[in-house]
């Protein structure tokens, strides 16, 4: 990842942990920018567990986001691979294929990044505003 990209994760690592005091909450799929212009969708417990849904939402999220470099998924828990994530992922990855469209997912908490695809990961401690 390029240096831009790794601040940006950081901003979206920030501005979870700043807007989100809950210990529990819905998961929330962001497209978009992070710090900037983005779409967002509440992952809730009763949709649909439908592929193809998922893939259309990603789509349309992307269409509507003004610059659409990103898709993340912000939730509680420990970084390691859940369900959630992984339907996701396959969703934007098949969403992104089909747009022709480079795609960069992270699953987000409120200490760190995570990216299924590669298990590439960042984490802080103590993360402030620069």
């Amino acid at each position: 990842m390029t240096p831009e990209q790794l601040r940006l994760l950081r901003r979206a690592v920030l501005d979870h942990a700043l807007a989100e005091h809950r210990r529990v909450h819905l998961p929330l799929l962001h497209v978009g920018t992070p710090g900037g212009a983005h779409e967002v969708h509440p992952v809730r417990p009763d949709e649909p567990d439908d592929h193809a849904l998922r893939v259309d939402i990603v789509a349309a999220m992307r269409s509507r986001a003004a610059v659409a470099p990103f898709v993340w998924l912000t939730r509680t828990g420990e970084l390691i691979d859940q369900d959630v994530d992984l339907a996701w992922y396959a969703a934007a990855r098949q969403a992104y294929a089909e747009a022709g469209a480079p795609l960069v997912f992270v699953v987000v908490n409120r200490h760190g990044w995570r990216e299924p695809g590669s298990g590439t990961e960042r984490h802080w401690r103590r993360l402030r505003r620069r």
